[in-house]
């Protein structure tokens, strides 16, 4: 079997997984569902770790290991390096404005922070701040009307369908936590299986999460020398779960991207100017200006 099959089946099996009958105590509405959701991950200001890239592109396949930190609402910063622990290119976004040192190339680009941005350089068509909710595994929502979004019981899980402006229309796929399944609904965690999002008929993008651990909060940053006083972590003490393995596809681009995660922490300690960089006399820097 294919790694793109293994990651179906196991999908199917997750949201099969407790039964094809819903929790006894069922979420009354679409809204409800979300506030659950939010709730789940109101501890997390963000999320830090070591994963296992495998991309697959239009350049053709690159398998990488990276450093990430993902820190709401819409900073984003992404080491590419390699198996020698060369850095590869390094991505930084502060939510106004986008860097990407690329050594390979000798060029660094530069630029606003939009969509299109992480689109061309991560290969995800998501504006930064939904980029920081995919990566804790909470799915971003389209602004809407309640009226706009529905619930129903779908194959072994919730199926949230919303619509947003522009016809756009997103669908999410959750289940309670497992050990929360015979809570009433309102005490319920839940986990997000699933996110699809399409605009006028045309597949935007799909996020498909699995292997949902429970992840602590990171240890506060020590100076090694001792000069500076610890960094402590940048949110409360948090253990919501976290998908190990999310894979992105692309339909219309054709591109995959999948994440394996290693090591995974909220709250990350943060220090100035972790999500921005300056251009390395070493580089050719390149301004890009894309339209959403």
């Amino acid at each position: 079997m294919s790694r793109s099959a293994a990651i179906s089946s196991a999908l199917l099996f997750a949201t099969g997984c407790i039964g094809t009958a819903p929790p006894a105590s069922q979420f009354p509405s679409a809204s409800a569902a979300l506030d659950r959701m939010h709730a789940t991950y109101a501890c997390s200001r963000g999320i830090t770790g070591e994963s296992k890239l495998d991309y697959l592109g239009d350049e053709g396949r690159i398998r990488a290991s990276i450093l990430f930190a993902a820190v709401r609402p819409e900073s984003v910063r992404v080491d590419v390096y390699s198996s020698f622990g060369a850095t590869l290119s390094t991505f930084t976004s502060d939510g106004a404005n986008f860097g990407l040192s690329d050594t390979k190339e000798k060029k660094f680009y530069y630029g606003p922070a939009r969509q299109c941005a992480v689109a061309r350089f991560l290969g995800i068509p998501v504006p930064p701040q939904a980029l920081v909710q995919l990566l804790a595994g909470e799915a971003p929502v389209l602004v809407h009307a309640a009226s706009d979004a529905q619930i129903s019981w779908q194959s072994g899980a919730y199926e949230l369908k919303i619509r947003g402006q522009n016809q756009a229309i997103e669908t999410i796929s959750l289940l309670p936590s497992p050990g929360d399944w015979s809570k009433p609904w309102a005490d319920q965690r839940v986990r997000v299986l699933g996110v699809q999002v399409e605009q006028q008929g045309i597949e935007l993008y799909r996020a498909e999460f699995l292997d949902h651990q429970s992840v602590a909060t990171a240890a506060p940053r020590v100076d090694p020398d001792g000069l500076e006083p610890p960094v402590p972590p940048s949110g409360p003490p948090c253990s919501a779960e976290v998908p190990q393995h999310i894979r992105f596809t692309v339909p219309s681009s054709g591109r995959d991207v999948e994440l394996a995660h290693k090591e995974l922490h909220h709250n990350p300690p943060l220090h100035v100017g972790m999500f921005s960089q300056s251009p390395s006399s070493a580089l050719r820097s390149v301004a890009i200006e894309c339209s959403e």
